[in-house]
């Protein structure tokens, strides 16, 4: 096991974790601004406003993306314990 093994498993998992929150924060950024441009026409200056559609947003995204989601981690954590004997050995 050399350092650049090393570094592609390291990059597979930081791509695969980005595949995986990506559509999740995307969602959040979108409804985020679309709740301050709200609040900045309305002069509606509420700290907590932005706060329960983000929270509702997220949690419809991962009642939509979760089974996409799962089966992306799922197929990176087969990955790892398929080849875990090129791992230890």
């Amino acid at each position: 096991m050399d350092s650049q093994f090393i570094i592609s498993l390291a990059e597979k998992g930081i791509y695969t974790v980005l595949i995986v929150c990506g559509p999740l924060l995307l969602l959040a950024l979108v409804v985020g601004l679309a709740v301050s441009i709200f609040q900045a026409t309305t002069q509606i200056q509420e700290q907590t406003l932005a706060f329960i559609p983000k929270i509702v947003a997220v949690l419809v995204g991962i009642v939509f993306f979760g089974p996409w989601m799962l089966s992306r981690m799922m197929a990176f954590t087969y990955e790892i314990f398929a080849n875990l004997h090129n791992y230890v050995g």
